[in-house]
């Protein structure tokens, strides 16, 4: 993986990937799960309180995909929003989120479940991964502690999903380890316990983000290119609305 993000956006980030039904039904199950506090406000034990179109940090997670190459493993990482907001339906300046770096831990038995991978990970291992990942050879978080999406446009699309809910496409510039680059993908938009779920997946190539894929014993074991990322964001309904979900130019922000 790599560095920081910023985005402007509620995350269901997805570029490249299909078939994506199993994830996203192992994604309601890891979100039911997730009861918890987590990232900043829940870090500091305060209670959680949203401005209009503000992503919850507490509830919003990302989760990523790596595969592997030769004798490796397959990977699933758990990562945190530190902030962000969304406006469903802008035409310009739709949005950003701020991707907290040091918060990806990966083989979570959450990350785990979401992927659909079998079994748990032991702390140890876990530790070296994070370790390789955290390092200045690929996320190099020390240096790029966030990563940044920052949406241009959310447009309503004419089409909804299957299951019958609003989709978006979500257009813009994501950062990562200090390379930026065009991002454009769909994400779906649904209410549910008074905020606006959005969910989405994306790929990137790690290689276009200046990112060296882990590599050991001459290549033998070593990771893919290719990330897919998925988002899980939750934001509150824009001022004067009283569903997110359902109202063009709805905000959202700060998953």
């Amino acid at each position: 993986m790599s560095c920081g993000i910023r985005v402007r956006v509620s995350i269901a980030l997805t570029c490249c990937v299909a078939g994506l039904p199993p994830l996203w039904m192992a994604l309601s199950a890891a979100t039911a799960a997730q009861q918890s506090p987590s990232g900043n406000a829940a870090a500091s034990g305060q209670e959680e309180r949203l401005q209009p179109a503000q992503v919850s940090v507490n509830r919003s997670r990302v989760y990523t995909i790596v595969g592997k190459t030769g004798l490796g493993h397959d990977h699933a990482v758990e990562g945190r929003i530190r902030s962000g907001h969304l406006s469903l339906g802008a035409t310009s300046d739709a949005g950003e989120i701020v991707f907290d770096m040091n918060s990806f831990d990966a083989d979570t038995d959450r990350a785990r479940r979401f992927a659909g991978m079998q079994g748990s990970t032991d702390a140890a291992t876990r530790q070296q991964v994070n370790a390789n990942m955290r390092a200045g050879s690929i996320l190099n978080v020390r240096q790029y502690p966030t990563a940044t999406f920052v949406v241009s446009a959310a447009r309503l699309l004419d089409q909804n999903s299957a299951a019958g809910t609003a989709r978006y496409e979500l257009e813009g510039k994501f950062t990562l380890c200090g390379t930026t680059r065009p991002l454009k993908f769909s994400v779906t938009a649904e209410a549910r316990d008074g905020l606006t779920s959005v969910r989405g997946s994306f790929s990137i190539l790690q290689t276009q983000y200046g990112i060296t894929p882990f590599r050991k014993a001459l290549g033998v074991v070593g990771v893919a290119d290719r990330l897919t990322i998925h988002g899980d964001l939750w934001v509150a309904p824009a001022a004067g609305t009283g569903d997110a979900a359902e109202t063009p130019g709805a905000e959202f922000g700060s998953r």
